[in-house]
């Protein structure tokens, strides 16, 4: 898919409002009208970009009867997720000064992705943001399987079956857990409370499908619906109001965030308002893609690199200047930024960029090397 400029704003706004809604470790950077409180929905619009954006790139040849190769998925996310990913987790397990809080996960879970089904969150929350890749590692997993079952036969009724299987589980799965987990310790101890929450419905995978599954319905209705897509683009600034209107409706249900109806029905209702907002930035007609927010690329190019450093960066930042840096205002804010910007930068131009170049050397050489040996073996044959 070529690069969609309201999509990279998209992108740009959740990594600034993740960031944010991390700095709040270190005593946060000041106060942005509240919108840092609710900075975890960043990762929640990440999500359904990438539901959008990896389902588009499954659905599509699958669409076209050109097949999927599985292979070659794969590679793309190896080089596309592992470099930059392990050069972090080795930095965290050599530097403990760099480990922002708490202690780590052993290493077997990092390396294996599972951090999110085996958290400690009371004395292991170093790294823990983690959790989100986590759950986008399962989804490259399964999702393409999924993907090619439902393609053999396309049906309508089928997709729609286990898109509603897919959110009432969650919904049914969040609900059970906090009746039988949080709900005993409501008003008790409220450690108890946050870490139990984390553990049992904010970090595990099967709870947090919603934005992923919001982002592969559009991807379905973009590769298959054509027509229905581009109907949709005339109202592209619509669906943003739209978007913003359910986004802000989320915002107020989740005042309570760890209640009972937020944790059932908000996740579903918080990734189809975000959901609204992706398809108005994936429409070129719309004020999103229009819209020119300098720098705006340029973070949606880092973003993966920026959300793997950020939260050590503000660590080793407060342990060097922080007594210094307290108190100043737009000086406190501008060192903390430009030390994140510039580790994310160092990461992405120093890991994260050459092999992407890499991975577009290799996939390109494998289809010409195949291409002759195909051209080899046809010759031999002929001769023979």
């Amino acid at each position: 898919m070529n690069r969609l400029p309201g999509l990279d704003l998209l992108r740009a706004i959740a990594i600034v409002w993740v960031m944010i809604f991390h700095s709040y470790i270190i005593g946060g950077w000041g106060h942005f009208g509240g919108i840092e409180q609710n900075g975890w929905m960043g990762v929640d619009l990440f999500f359904v970009l990438s539901g959008f954006l990896i389902g588009s790139q499954v659905l599509k040849p699958l669409a076209e009867g050109r097949g999927f190769s599985f292979g070659d998925f794969y590679q793309r996310r190896a080089f596309r997720i592992l470099p930059a990913y392990l050069v972090v987790v080795a930095a965290y397990f050599i530097w403990p000064s760099v480990r922002e809080q708490g202690e780590l996960q052993p290493l077997w879970q990092f390396l294996t992705f599972t951090v999110n089904l085996l958290i400690d969150a009371k004395d292991h929350l170093a790294f823990s943001h983690v959790w989100s890749l986590c759950v986008e590692e399962h989804f490259y997993l399964l999702f393409p399987l999924l993907a090619w079952w439902l393609a053999r036969r396309p049906s309508v009724r089928r997709f729609v079956l286990v898109c509603t299987a897919v959110v009432l589980a969650g919904m049914v799965v969040r609900g059970v857990m906090w009746a039988w987990e949080l709900a005993p310790l409501a008003g008790l101890d409220q450690n108890s409370y946050g870490k139990t929450f984390l553990e049992r419905i904010y970090y595990p995978t099967w709870s947090r499908l919603d934005g992923l599954l919001m982002g592969v319905m559009l991807a379905t209705a973009r590769v298959y619906r054509p027509v229905l897509w581009s109907r949709w683009g005339r109202h592209a600034n619509g669906f943003l109001l739209a978007g913003v209107a359910v986004v802000g409706g989320a915002i107020m249900l989740f005042r309570d965030r760890t209640g009972f109806i937020p944790t059932v029905v908000g996740y579903p209702l918080l990734s189809f308002g975000l959901g609204l907002l992706v398809l108005a930035g994936a429409q070129t007609s719309g004020v999103l893609a229009r819209l020119r927010v300098p720098g705006a690329g340029w973070l949606a190019a880092v973003s993966y690199s920026l959300y793997l450093s950020h939260k050590a960066v503000f660590h080793l930042v407060e342990s060097a200047a922080g007594e210094k840096l307290d108190g100043h205002g737009l000086l406190t804010f501008a060192a903390y930024a430009s030390a994140v910007l510039g580790v994310g930068a160092l990461l992405h131009y120093g890991v994260e960029r050459p092999f992407l170049k890499l991975r577009t050397r290799v996939l390109h050489q494998a289809p010409a090397a195949a291409h002759a040996s195909g051209v080899i073996a046809g010759a031999g044959t002929d001769a023979a």
